[in-house]
């Protein structure tokens, strides 16, 4: 392989500003109830960078992911800004458009490589720039990224890219030199290679995408299959490693799939469907959803399995009988599926059948795809084969398709901005998905704005249910909406038939004893609280603990579940108590609304005025309509 030198370069800058300025909109957004709320806003073990938060860093599997380099991420951002939701978007943005670079760089090597048309001194001309730099923007920019950088929780997509993709690239530098520095780029590419695993699994495919990568565009099978293979052995023992770890990990924070609810034949068509979908939207990006969910059952012989694996098999023939013409079209559908294949359905876990966030490595392929098809028409202008006509509008195509993908980006990313706004979108998309109506239901009943609100909220959750009676989570949220509408005894039937659905479920138990607490029923909710909290029921020799303000201290670490207890016990004629909960509240998510709202009254209930005045001065800038229905002291 050639060496690649230095014309161009400022096409890097260009591709990073290019590709941050769409993901602007991000840098408003909130913390959301997908995720968000357990991993960073109700998660206190992260936040800092001492020995404890290092310590659990490296130990932690919550919700089935060992991810210590994007926990570490995380407590950076701690550190620097606190539970400012600004602060993580932005570590997202700016990671997402390094790693636009980094496609450029990879990209103009792949090309050139490609038969793009070298230059005598073995540099990348002009062409291979422009037709890279397409490929990063087109890949940048596209609405199938904005899910990983506009989701704060998707810190390991982000995170995990960029050590991939330098990982690739260091792989690609070796080649281009020999001797010690080959040596040196090759542990280089290593040491990415285990950084990535560390900050998301998905990197595990990289040893069969290098294989790939030699064969073509590379070809490298004059070294042989022998070495070839042998030189891969350091990647596919990491790779070997992190798969153990993510077998271990998974079950302990997430539903992992039963073959006996979905079995082979069902796989099949998952598989199918998922090496359909990212292509399909890579090229039509539209409709786009935060959760595109896993059907109760999957029947291969019907929509849309059957077409789905009818054109996996098309189009991989028709791609192979292709490989001499278009071996480019072939490598990048083969390392789509690669990448895609562990998260297909072969393993599977969650409510979803596919995710937007899964292509962020899958369709890097396609994209220097579409910047080889820019090149090949470059080069026919070179060699006098393609009018100045063609080649401009060919040009002027390709830039427009760059500003249509950015817009289209730059519009849904808003999308995410808050809660209510991404899943009203959802359930817009697909009226039809009971985890979309049961999230927005939640976030509606975590707004607290009205009864009419409310009424909506139950209405979306009850729906959530209709369409989906054995999925527990639409219970969990309908529990908690009617523990805000204080209909207690409806609250504690709808929280144990969650109870049954997951038998043992920590959020569960910790709900069911906050609803003794709002009750009064403090001998009751604090043995429930302490098994939420996996502590044993009582000391030994003794009675649990019944203090109330002791019941506060167990109540889980959600800023919600504490908000409607500190607001109870306003209503109760407890501020005192009240403050502890809100202060934890407002600790755990600052720029909650309600979490001011109750404390300025808890306050003021308790004969603080002084506090109660600075609470009322956040509130005035958080939200000042808020602020101006508190009664005037």
């Amino acid at each position: 392989m050639t060496r690649l030198g230095r014309p161009g370069l400022l096409w890097s800058p260009l591709v990073f500003l290019a590709t941050a300025v769409v993901f602007l909109p991000a840098l408003r957004g909130e913390f959301l109830n997908w995720d968000d709320s357990v991993n960073v806003v109700a998660n206190p073990y992260y936040r800092g960078l001492g020995w404890p938060q290092i310590k659990w860093m490296l130990t932690a599997t919550l919700m089935g992911h060992y991810i210590p380099l994007t926990w570490l991420s995380f407590g950076i951002n701690y550190t620097l800004g606190g539970m400012n939701p600004w602060g993580y978007h932005l570590g997202n943005l700016i990671l997402h458009a390094s790693n636009a670079t980094l496609v450029y760089a990879i990209g103009r090597r792949l090309l050139a490589a490609a038969g793009g048309g070298d230059s005598p001194s073995g540099h990348a001309t002009g062409p291979i720039v422009v037709a890279a730099a397409f490929a990063a923007l087109v890949w940048g920019v596209h609405p199938l990224r904005v899910e990983s950088v506009a989701w704060i929780t998707e810190r390991r997509d982000v995170l995990c890219g960029l050590f991939f993709l330098s990982a690739v690239l260091a792989y690609l530098k070796g080649l281009e030199r020999g001797g010690d520095a080959r040596s040196r780029w090759r542990a280089l590419s290593l040491a990415a290679f285990a950084a990535a695993l560390l900050s998301k699994a998905a990197a595990m495919p990289l040893p069969a995408v290098l294989l790939l990568l030699d064969l073509y565009p590379l070809r490298r099978w004059g070294a042989g299959w022998r070495r070839l293979v042998v030189e891969k052995i350091p990647y596919a023992a990491l790779a070997a490693a992190a798969a153990v770890v993510a077998l271990i990990a998974l079950p302990r924070g997430a539903g992992v799939t039963s073959y006996d609810s979905y079995g082979v034949v069902a796989r099949i068509g998952m598989v199918a469907y998922s090496f359909m979908f990212y292509p399909i939207k890579f090229i039509l990006p539209i409709r786009l959803s935060p959760m595109y969910e896993l059907p109760a059952r999957v029947d291969l012989a019907s929509w849309p399995f059957l077409p789905a694996l009818v054109g996996v098999v098309g189009v991989t023939a028709a791609l192979v009988l292709a490989r001499s013409r278009w071996p480019g079209g072939l490598a990048a559908w083969t390392y789509s599926a690669l990448m895609v294949l562990p998260i297909s359905g072969v393993v599977h876990a969650g409510s979803q059948l596919a995710n937007d966030r899964y292509s962020y490595l899958s369709s890097i392929g396609f994209a220097v795809l579409a910047g080889g098809g820019v090149l090949a028409v470059l080069r026919l202008r070179e060699r006098g084969r393609a009018s100045m006509t063609t080649v401009s509008a060919v040009v002027g195509g390709a830039a427009l398709s760059i500003l249509t993908l950015g817009v289209a980006s730059w519009t849904q990313t808003q999308v995410w901005s808050d809660s209510e706004t991404l899943w009203r979108w959802a359930v817009e998309m697909d009226p039809g998905c009971s985890l979309c109506h049961g999230n927005l239901g939640s976030a509606i009943t975590g707004a607290e704005l009205g009864e009419a609100r409310l009424d909506e909220a139950e209405v979306h959750l009850r729906r959530a249910i209709e369409l989906r009676p054995d999925n527990p989570i639409p219970h969990f949220n309908l529990g908690t909406l009617l523990l805000v509408r204080t209909r207690y005894d409806e609250a504690e039937a709808v929280l144990r038939q969650y109870l049954t659905l997951l038998p043992g479920s920590r959020n569960g138990l910790g709900r069911l004893g906050l609803l003794y607490l709002l009750r009064g029923r403090l001998e009751e909710a604090v043995p429930l609280l302490l098994r939420a909290r996996g502590l044993p029921p009582a000391a030994p020799g003794g009675a649990p603990p019944t203090t109330l303000a002791t019941a506060i201290l167990l109540v889980e670490d959600d800023p919600g579940a504490l908000m409607l207890l500190g607001r109870a016990l306003v209503e109760q004629g407890k501020p005192g108590d009240a403050v502890f909960a809100l202060m934890r509240a407002a600790r755990l998510a600052p720029s909650a609304v309600p979490a001011h709202f109750w404390l300025v009254q808890a306050y003021r209930g308790a004969g603080r005025g002084d506090l109660a005045q600075r609470q009322l001065d956040i509130l005035r800038r958080l939200d000042p309509v808020a602020a101006a229905r508190l009664p005037v002291r």
